[in-house]
């Protein structure tokens, strides 16, 4: 930027005599708006290294929370993996990876290509693999459940309010039952702590699919009652206001959720928000504080001969509530391998799910959907056709070892894309994770080891406060 003021500099104070003022004047105007683009450029450059971490690596990745009586709260964040990758990737191109941070971690060449790259700067996840890094989880797995300790605020059975704040009474089931499911268990979990002084994390018990349907509150009631709910603890108990609640949660799976914080700002800004509606696009969706809850479709028994041989390419069933279902609608409705249904099928869904090897999960009113819960289950690959979708577990899962990823620009390429994978041997890949990922989708009302409930508690764990600085 010095070097171009000193040359408008020099071409202004140059000596002027009348046989060059003329062509001074040329050369002036001329070089004027190149040198003013290198300038706005430069400084554009400068504002972006100084505010954004597309330039800058720091060496620890910390969120610190503070509240009004001087407590501050420092939580390590996940590091979260990312793949970038064409549709030519489908077919084995390089790939390469990055950290959240853009550290370079790793270079893949297809899926024969496992362990450490000489080349890369340290460990990668092969896509044959279901976990980010195995070992560390279950290492991380055992500490969890040995330490992890949740307070769950308490309410009465006759709490005017006992239906939205106390878990069910009965078996969780329909579209939106990982919330009532993740309640249930926890309360009767050894992670609860009835002692506040020994939890990590403090549980916002109250239920959005719930008070929805309650007459008192409805769904335009929602937002008071939530704000209502955080004045009243913060008053009644001191955990709260100690952090300004970033060491509370709730959970949610309805999409209604996404707007029940709007009265409540601290909650979004603050706590940890596990839901369903897990997007980007969403100004309450806050990634690496928030998780995402797996919407799952509860199923009592497993379906017969998962390995059984699927002559369909690929399925999908549902309402069109979205313009990329309507895309989707457009392109393949008609085609003898891609089955589209936009109305009653003529043959059960699970039967339709079980023949497919690719069950499509397309974004529709909000990007997430029971329907990657419901190919997991019956042994189908999913795939995911929703642009900035957190997916479940994603800190945890390597998703790219048990589903394929597809822009919604490239719903003319399905096709394309998925033949590709079905005519290699990544089809043979993926499928196998697929029923090895399954368990992971599963909620059980005694919990299970590596199922719903626990991964759910693993990604709380990792958002746990750290440490707490008293100043």
């Amino acid at each position: 930027m010095a070097t171009s003021s000193l040359f408008i500099h020099t071409l202004l104070t140059r000596r002027r005599d009348p046989g060059t003022h003329a062509y001074g004047l040329k050369s002036l105007y001329f070089f004027m708006p190149a040198t003013l683009a290198l300038t706005t450029s430069l400084v554009i450059l400068l504002y972006i290294s100084s505010t954004s971490n597309l330039f800058f690596i720091h060496p620890r990745h910390l969120q610190i929370s503070a509240s009004g009586d001087g407590d501050f709260l420092i939580r390590h964040k996940p590091t979260k993996v990312f793949t970038f990758y064409s549709p030519e990737s489908v077919g084995y191109s390089e790939v390469h990876r990055f950290s959240e941070r853009g550290i370079v971690l790793g270079e893949t060449k297809g899926p024969s290509d496992t362990g450490f790259d000489k080349r890369s700067r340290g460990m990668y996840t092969s896509d044959t693999k279901i976990f980010h890094d195995r070992d560390t989880f279950q290492e991380n797995y055992k500490e969890m459940k040995r330490s992890l300790k949740i307070f769950v605020y308490p309410h009465k059975q006759d709490d005017p309010f006992a239906n939205v704040l106390l878990p069910v009474d009965f078996e969780p089931n329909g579209n939106y039952a990982s919330e009532s499911y993740f309640k249930k268990v926890l309360v009767n979990s050894h992670f609860s702590t009835k002692d506040p002084s020994k939890a990590d994390l403090f549980f916002l018990p109250f239920s959005i699919a719930r008070l929805r349907h309650d007459a008192r509150v409805g769904i335009s009631g929602i937002q008071d009652f939530v704000k209502d709910y955080i004045t009243n603890i913060s008053r009644e108990y001191p955990f709260w206001n100690r952090t300004g609640g970033a060491d509370h949660f709730y959970v949610a799976c309805h999409s209604i959720g996404r707007s029940a914080m709007e009265k409540a700002v601290e909650v979004k800004l603050k706590a940890i928000q596990i839901v369903c509606s897990s997007s980007y696009y969403l100004s309450s969706y806050v990634a690496h504080k928030d998780a995402s809850l797996p919407q799952i479709w509860p199923r009592l028994d497993n379906p017969p001969n998962l390995e059984r041989e699927r002559f369909k390419l690929a399925f999908f069933a549902g309402s069109i509530n979205s313009p990329v279902r309507s895309k989707l609608l457009e392109e393949w409705e008609n085609d003898t391998e891609i089955s589209v249904h936009f109305g009653r099928l003529e043959t059960p869904y699970s039967e339709e799910l079980l023949r497919s090897k690719f069950c499509l999960h397309v974004k529709g009113f909000e990007v997430n959907t029971a329907r990657i819960g419901d190919a997991l289950y019956y042994g189908c690959v999913p795939v995911i056709i929703a642009n900035h979708y957190d997916l479940p577990f994603e800190d945890i899962l390597n998703w790219k070892s048990f589903s394929i990823t597809v822009a919604t620009l490239d719903i003319p390429l399905l096709k394309k894309i998925l033949q590709g994978a079905v005519n290699s041997e990544k089809y043979l890949i993926l499928q196998s994770n697929v029923l090895k990922a399954r368990k992971h989708f599963q909620w059980h009302l005694s919990p299970v080891d590596y199922d719903a409930f626990y991964m759910v508690m693993y990604e709380l764990w990792l958002r746990r406060s750290s440490l707490r600085i008293t100043v």
